[in-house]
């Protein structure tokens, strides 16, 4: 294809025989960190042979993993530019977030002072201890030049006692780099004093990989080393699930994992690494906690980072990335991940059953899946990602998370594949990775559904996706459970139920503060944000636990007399109980229900171990 590309373009324009492509000079970055007390970062980008006419620079306003719109141009200032002698340079602030640099020669110098004290998968962490980057999150760039490679420079290494911990290639001493702009901002970066445990995969086209963990926290390395092990027994959980790793780049994939109570708790997928961040003290005495994030975010390796959605392709870091995707990209994910660690060894199917009636009552209970398909709650990402609002909002009533929404989804396809077909969710996604995630090509809706196709038949695809993905309709959950032995009924049967009531004491009673669900009991009483509760039942309400006391001993049919007022005044109303629609989810066993061999099996192969 490039020989007939050559050919055609010489045809066509005449090149000489001695044209040569244009060399494309690296971007470099200097980061230092004279004041990391006070949580700054002076960085200074270089931009070599910028043409002589104006171009701006730009900070980014998304971040690779998230959905939404962030506003990262807020935290730099002193922005300036000069020429390699330190000439100032005409630059001109054209939006928040934007800056236009004037007429100049030659290499063109951009700095500026960053601030950054929110340690997460998102934004900046810096302070004596570590600086914590997520790159869209720290670092200008130029608009047009996407395509250049980007070298670093990371200072005061010493200075701190830091290491560099990313997925940046490593060139020698402080420098790192990466091939473009799109793989700079999917490079997460801890420097800090982080403790590694580092390990070989050998893959199944006979490839080593080297895996590994750099954690910045306060345990010792023999707790680190302990831990490793731990997450490597979910990592050949998760490659049993696709039959390989993906061929991670450099040969390499990291585990970058910062925890401390003043931590912010999150998880972030990149192609080559993960940037895990926990509010816990230490990795000692939640291991099992942190190792959900860890299978989370390791099998967006496969799922995301290369079985990749077209609506995300590029990625933009300009504005919010909407996607109707998201509920396979991360709810699928989101199933696996809670799934793998009971073939791990870590959870018990005791425990895996709460999680399976989370998934159940997501679908089932809340007003926004009931009403509206899981396209479409992908989609509200762009507002509910970490999205940043002053003002009140309809959640409650309008959405339901694409992570359990499209989870829930997962495990009845896992189950109904297995009963209907004696196949697997395993051998869907591994035939997914094989058409989209290894050769690269992104997928689209359709896509899901023609291979759902060729593993099952067309039709039951057809159906699959018009009634759960495209539409509201909700699998038979209580049969599907059934199989492997599990009984899905009424977490509290015969027990009066009012509905959830948000709010905090004010003028004498109970203020609620945010807009009640449609179809509790306490929405058909008319009652939502700003209305003051007064008294329940003949009883003064001033705390919501005091509404919980007042209900405990109710059924439901009761009928509770309440008083409350508002801007229209004083008034009365009725609150009717009804039972609570949400589900619990107990083994046979638990229930003392028989568990015949043919469900044993059916739970043993779903749930055991794929590990050979």
């Amino acid at each position: 294809m490039k020989k007939t590309i050559l050919l055609a373009a010489a045809a066509l324009f005449a090149f000489t025989a001695n044209a040569q492509p244009q060399v494309r000079k690296a971007i470099y970055y200097a980061v230092s960190f004279p004041n990391a007390a006070h949580h700054e970062a002076e960085i200074t980008m270089t931009i070599p042979d910028p043409s002589a006419m104006a171009f701006r620079v730009r900070m980014s306003r998304s971040s690779p993993g998230r959905y939404a719109t962030h506003e990262f141009g807020k935290n730099i200032y002193n922005v300036k530019a000069t020429d390699v002698s330190g000439k100032q340079i005409e630059i001109k602030q054209v939006e928040g977030d934007v800056y236009e640099i004037g007429e100049h020669k030659g290499t063109v110098k951009v700095s500026y002072t960053l601030f950054g004290n929110h340690t997460d998968g998102t934004y900046v962490g810096i302070d004596a201890s570590h600086a914590h980057l997520n790159m869209p999150a720290s670092f200008m760039w130029v608009i047009g030049m996407a395509d250049r490679p980007v070298k670093f420079e990371f200072n005061d290494l010493d200075k701190y006692g830091w290491k560099v911990a990313t997925q940046l290639k490593h060139e020698g001493d402080n420098v790192y780099s990466a091939p473009d702009l799109q793989y700079m901002m999917d490079s997460p970066t801890e420097l800090s004093a982080v403790k590694t445990n580092y390990w070989e995969v050998v893959n199944t086209n006979g490839k080593k990989q080297k895996m590994g963990i750099a954690v910045h926290s306060d345990d010792d390395q023999a707790t680190v080393d302990n831990f490793a092990k731990m997450v490597q027994k979910v990592v050949l959980e998760e490659k049993a699930v696709f039959g390989e790793q993906p061929d991670y780049d450099y040969g390499s994939y990291t585990f970058l994992d910062d925890i401390h109570p003043t931590n912010f708790g999150d998880g972030m997928e990149h192609r080559n690494s993960t940037c895990i961040v926990d509010g816990a003290e230490k990795i000692a005495g939640n291991e099992n906690n942190l190792l959900g994030t860890y299978s989370h975010e390791f099998f967006h390796s496969w799922n995301v980072e290369r079985i990749r959605p077209k609506s995300l392709e590029p990625f933009n870091f300009e504005h919010a990335n909407m996607s109707s995707e998201l509920w396979f990209a991360e709810g699928f994910t989101q199933y696996y991940g809670e799934m793998l660690l009971v073939r791990s060894g870590f959870n018990s199917v005791e425990d895996y059953t709460r999680t399976i009636a989370g998934l159940v009552n997501s679908v089932l209970v809340p007003p926004g899946s009931l009403k509206y398909p899981q396209t479409q709650m992908s989609r509200y990402a762009v507002f509910t990602d970490a999205g940043v609002a002053v003002d009140a909002t309809n959640y409650g009533n309008i959405f339901t998370s694409y992570y359990v929404y499209g989870g829930a989804t997962a495990l009845a396809l896992d189950l109904r594949l297995r009963s209907e077909f004696k196949i697997t969710l395993d051998d869907y996604m591994r035939q997914v990775w094989l058409a989209y995630g290894k050769t690269g090509k992104p997928y689209t809706i359709p896509d899901l559904q023609n291979v759902l196709g060729k593993v099952t038949n067309p039709k039951f695809a057809a159906a699959f996706f018009n009634d759960y993905i495209y539409g509201v309709k909700k699998n038979n959950y209580e049969a599907l459970l059934a199989n492997a032995g599990l009984l899905l009924q009424k977490a509290q049967p015969g027990k009066g139920w009012a509905g959830r009531i948000n709010g905090r004491p004010a003028n004498g009673g109970l203020m609620i503060t945010a807009s009640t669900v449609a179809n509790t009991p306490v929405y058909k009483a008319g009652l939502d944000a700003g209305d003051i509760i007064l008294k329940i039942d003949g009883k003064d309400v001033a705390a919501a636990n005091a509404i919980a006391d007042i209900i405990k001993d109710k059924k439901p049919g009761d009928k509770l007399a309440v008083s409350y007022k508002n801007r229209t005044g004083n008034h009365d109303t009725t609150i009717v109980l009804e039972e609570s629609p949400a589900f619990e989810v107990v083994t046979y066993e638990k229930a003392n229900k028989e568990l015949t061999q043919q469900e044993k099996d059916f739970r043993s192969s779903w749930l055991s171990s794929k590990v050979k």
